[in-house]
């Protein structure tokens, strides 16, 4: 007599009303961060070419994504700039500007929109001449405590316009506490920090250059300050340090590449842990769809259900909006 399986696994996957049921992980619209790019001036949207589909927006022009953002119940936005280079200095001067891009966009974004979460970027590599994301010595090295020094100044006038979350992504040693110092000592206690706890030195990183037309000289790098790719241990050691200094959130990025970091943190920490889908994950994914080589919804939602799966808390990607609009039609 042939023996079967008492449990056959693919009893549960029959329906999709199963598969529902028994899913390990569920992506929502509230797990959903949209970045955004920004330049100076009105009724401006320019394309990236390196991101089909993405552009920079004036403030203005970016009223109208916001509008669609608070309609697909998406959460929080992230804010970056894109400077004209004669605003661009060695010692990054623009980014401490009350008066500047970022700021002036915080103050109307929370003006239109308070329900909307704004998080803005706290590092000098869109403001820097050099493309760095702190100062540098006469011998071209990335100075960490005189950095942190300024990334507090950058924290402090972005939370002072309104900013909900600060995001610092330069990987100085100390500049969590100290922002979070800055912040008690302006009363600004509900302002929250997300950390790019774990920011690897990667080449996925290109197209987000061009966005925020960051040039990093050819003989120059960050491996001095982000993470070496083949470590993990120091990703734990990086994310317990930004816990005990004051984070609320921790960040891996880039996203896929680093989903056992992500799964490590996770399970390691008791805290928030997000992924950020980078410029060149969206840029791959969308070439292959351009080529018909890959369905378009399907394949960025297994990328972001990945994410979920690793344990990621949300999500920063350029596919936010998008789907969003596949969750909220009940497409998926």
């Amino acid at each position: 007599m042939q023996q079967y399986p008492l449990y056959r696994p693919r009893r549960s996957r029959r329906w999709k009303w199963s598969r529902d049921l028994f899913s390990e992980s569920k992506l929502c619209t509230s797990d959903l961060i949209q970045p955004f790019f920004l330049v100076d001036g009105t009724n401006k949207e320019t394309s990236i070419g390196k991101m089909p589909g993405i552009q920079r927006y004036s403030v203005d022009r970016l009223f109208y994504k916001l509008e669609e953002v608070e309609k697909l119940n998406i959460p929080l936005v992230a804010i970056f700039p894109c400077l004209e280079d004669n605003l661009k200095t060695v010692d990054g001067k623009e980014g401490v500007n009350e008066k500047g891009l970022i700021c002036s966009a915080i103050r109307e974004i929370k003006k239109r929109f308070p329900g909307v979460g704004v998080m803005a970027d706290v590092a000098l590599d869109p403001y820097t001449s050099h493309g760095q994301d702190g100062l540098v010595n006469r011998d071209g090295n990335v100075i960490n405590d005189e950095t942190v020094r300024i990334l507090c100044k950058q924290a402090a006038i972005q939370a002072e316009a309104g900013a909900d979350v600060i995001a610092p992504s330069d990987m100085m040693d100390g500049r969590i506490i100290a922002i979070r110092e800055t912040l008690e000592g302006l009363k600004k206690t509900d302002t929250l920090i997300m950390s790019y706890a774990a920011k690897y030195a990667s080449a996925f990183y290109g197209p987000f250059r061009e966005a925020v037309s960051s040039k990093l000289g050819n003989k120059s790098s960050k491996n001095t300050y982000q993470m070496d790719p083949r470590n993990s241990d120091e990703a734990l050691r990086e994310a317990t340090l930004d816990t005990y200094e004051g984070a609320d959130m921790l960040l891996v990025k880039p996203g896929l590449p680093y989903l056992d970091v992500v799964y490590r943190l996770k399970t390691s920490l008791n805290m928030p842990i997000f992924s950020y889908q980078v410029s060149g994950e969206y840029a791959m994914i969308k070439a292959a769809i351009n080529q018909s080589m890959l369905d378009e919804k399907n394949t960025v939602m297994e990328s972001l259900a990945c994410f979920k799966r690793a344990g990621s808390t949300g999500i920063i990607s350029y596919f936010s909006t998008q789907v969003a609009r596949w969750i909220l039609d009940k497409e998926i």
